[in-house]
């Protein structure tokens, strides 16, 4: 009886298996995480999509919530090569107080508390005060909506960035790295300008989607004071294996670097070429919907 109720299980196992659509566009899966071609079983996902759907969906969920382990992050960030990195990470805080408030009042994400001005301002304290920008560039390293990509990208990020700055006679000057615990994008402005540093880049963790919870972004902004707006940034968005590589994040940036030094600005004033690939006012002679 055993035996008969076996193969009767696995007939009847063929048979919801053949009741599953497959869609012929799934070989595209095989050049991007989006959910795309994932068939159908009567009018439904079949059940293997749905559960990874809601894999998705507890990853998301808890790179939102998971707090950035500082003390990793920090050990990870002084590994890198000391010619650069010289001073060990200074680790500050927003004035949100838990993830909590971080979510529900994100005017406070992008504020430094009074403790982190204080680290600040007796870091500057402690070298020679100059009325010129003390140094060409602040990295600004914080978890935002994705601890979880900080925690993967952010390091071999920087790392790569540093190995194709220019260097010359006369190299970038970069002021200690800061970690921020519940920190958003306008935070850097707050310590760019406690730093006196002409340029602030900061790391952040992107609102994660449901293919990429892990995904880094980097905003820069030209003498940043508190106060500026979105307007005046540069970002490079995606940042991670899966996306944008490293190697290619840090070419953008060092470019974007280098035209901010050459224009004084960064913002929708200052466009990223590249990717330019067509010759500029070039003249379109022929409609390209008429075949010749």
């Amino acid at each position: 009886m055993k035996a008969v109720k076996s193969i009767n299980t696995q007939s009847s196992n063929d048979h919801n298996n053949s009741k599953v659509v497959e869609n012929p566009w799934s070989d595209l899966r095989r050049f991007t995480d989006a959910r795309i071609g994932l068939g159908r079983a009567g009018i439904s996902l079949p059940t293997s999509e749905m559960l990874a759907f809601q894999l998705s969906h507890a990853q998301a969920r808890d790179a939102v919530n998971f707090p950035l382990d500082i003390s990793e992050m920090t050990k990870t960030l002084s590994a890198i090569d000391a010619l650069s990195v010289v001073e060990k990470p200074l680790s500050l805080q927003s004035e949100a107080v838990d993830r909590v408030t971080y979510l529900q009042r994100p005017d406070l994400g992008r504020k430094l508390n009074q403790a982190g001005r204080t680290t600040l301002l007796n870091t500057m304290q402690s070298r020679q005060s100059s009325t010129q920008a003390q140094y060409d560039l602040a990295i600004v390293v914080v978890d935002g909506l994705s601890s979880l990509a900080v925690q993967k990208n952010a390091a071999p990020f920087i790392s790569e960035l540093l190995k194709q700055l220019p260097t010359g006679p006369s190299p970038y000057k970069i002021a200690p790295i800061t970690l921020v615990e519940q920190g958003r994008v306008a935070i850097g402005d707050d310590i760019g300008e406690l730093l006196n540093a002409q340029v602030v880049m900061v790391l952040i963790g992107e609102r994660p989607g449901l293919s990429s919870p892990d995904s880094l972004g980097l905003y820069l902004t030209w003498e940043p004071k508190t106060g500026l707006n979105d307007a005046c940034r540069n970002c490079i968005s995606n940042i991670r294996p899966a996306g944008l590589s490293y190697f290619e994040a840090a070419r953008r940036a060092v470019y974007l670097l280098q035209e901010a030094k050459k224009c004084g600005l960064t913002g929708v004033n200052l466009k990223d070429r590249t990717q330019d690939d067509v010759i500029e006012h070039q003249v379109q002679t022929t409609n390209f919907l008429i075949a010749e």
